[in-house]
């Protein structure tokens, strides 16, 4: 029995999208049947039968003989998961979570969670990415992904974002081999995926557990749904809120938050949260100059009158208002669909007055105008960075602030552009 999903590189190009949102994982390696393959830009995912092997073992329970199509359909997830080896049980009194070995110049409160990270964070899809989107294994290797780490932790930066279908986990192992190699702890967030076999509260718990396994550590600093379930399991998405609760309440994570969601989803999960006696403290959302759609669809008002911090994604438009793009310096792979000679002229206007306010302020780049102004809008940018060189300019837009007359400036040049491509799964 197979069932196959192919993605062509220009539906990648057009949503931005790889791994993060299609990828299917089973991990440890070896304990899964499903394949994973990615050629051409085109990712392919196959379901295969289990089969069962006669052993001079005594008998499982019922629970262990469990087909896997019986599995999934009951909501089970992978078997894999019940011979996996846990990380040690915490508990709710386990301590709160802080950055260990890093020293930052400012910091701010995620949500009401109490937690607190620097007002730039980095996210590491790209760390160990499989699918070719980025370029890894090609553009750039483990030892850069290291490089950046490094330039992360030694510049302030205390907040690192990933995700358990980054790289497939490999996102996460980077991560644990990065702290035990330089010595330091970053307030560290990973993301449950929705996956169309999940349907339970416990399936973002025992997901929470593989994470934590992943990066070796015993809590996480922010645990994330990281797009809303659909189709088979889009009924299920208030349960996935309350599994996060429960991974809240037995010391697995100490903020709960959520991404990609719109408007409603958003207040329903703040209300059940408030029901459980927590609150919401994030919602990851595409964010930018160039997409400022959060502002019309009152996402970003609903996260402000509920205490919930707006964690932006993409803030640098995937590179785009870094300004190093031109006609004829443009990206490959499935970016090149959006990033055209075409979007790198509409955008110079903006690029230019970027460059003058960056001057105004010691030699910043567009890029860090760009970061710094999803912070004077109260959010906390988590922009990409592969390398050391891209970690260190993130560092670089906080620590400083744009003028009032600088933002208007900014307003009101980037509103004169079309909005640059959201992802479909924001509306479901």
């Amino acid at each position: 029995m197979l069932a196959c999903a192919q993605i062509s590189s220009s539906t990648q190009g057009r949503y931005g999208t790889t791994d993060a949102h299609l990828a299917i994982l089973l991990r440890p390696a070896g304990q899964s049947c499903f394949g994973f393959k990615a050629q051409n830009q085109k990712v392919c995912f196959k379901r295969c039968r289990s089969i069962t092997k006669a052993t001079s073992e005594p008998q499982e329970t019922s629970a262990k003989l469990l087909t896997r199509r019986q599995a999934l359909l009951l909501g089970a997830g992978s078997l894999a998961a019940s011979n996996t080896a846990s990380p040690s049980s915490a508990t709710a009194e386990t301590p709160e979570v802080a950055a260990v070995g890093i020293k930052s110049t400012e910091t701010v409160q995620l949500g009401q969670s109490g937690l607190q990270i620097s007002p730039v964070g980095v996210g590491a899809w790209s760390w160990g990415d499989r699918t070719g989107y980025w370029g890894y294994g090609n553009e750039y290797q483990k030892e850069d992904n290291l490089d950046a780490y490094k330039a992360v932790v030694g510049n302030g930066i205390t907040f690192i974002d990933t995700s358990e279908v980054y790289g497939l986990g490999l996102s996460e192992e980077f991560l644990q081999d990065f702290m035990k190699q330089t010595g330091t702890q970053p307030v560290i967030a990973t993301k449950f995926a929705p996956l169309p076999w999940r349907f339970r509260e416990q399936n973002v718990v025992e997901a929470c557990k593989k994470s934590l396994q992943r990066l070796g550590i015993s809590k996480l600093g922010l645990y994330m749904i990281h797009w809303p379930g659909f189709i088979t399991n889009g009924w299920c998405n208030d349960a996935f809120v309350k599994g996060l609760a429960d991974c809240q309440q037995q010391g697995l994570t100490q903020a709960v938050g959520v991404s990609n969601f719109k408007l409603e989803r958003v207040k329903t999960a703040q209300q059940i949260l408030k029901d459980r006696g927590t609150s919401l403290a994030s919602n990851q959302v595409q964010y930018s100059l160039l997409y400022r759609v959060p502002e019309t669809n009152r996402v970003k008002q609903a996260c402000e009158e509920g205490g919930t911090t707006l964690i932006a994604y993409s803030p640098l438009a995937q590179g785009l208002l870094t300004g190093k793009f031109t006609e004829n310096n443009l990206p490959k792979g499935p970016r090149g669909a959006t990033i055209t000679k075409e979007r790198v002229a509409q955008v110079q206007p903006l690029l230019g007055l970027m460059r003058d306010i960056g001057s105004a302020h010691g030699g910043k780049t567009p890029g860090q105008v760009a970061i710094n102004w999803t912070i004077c809008k109260g959010a906390v940018p988590i922009p990409g960075a592969k390398n050391a060189r891209q970690a260190k300019e993130a560092a670089g837009a906080f620590g400083w602030r744009l003028s009032k007359d600088e933002m208007a400036a900014l307003d009101k040049e980037s509103s004169k552009l079309p909005s640059a491509l959201g992802a479909p799964f924001e509306n479901w």
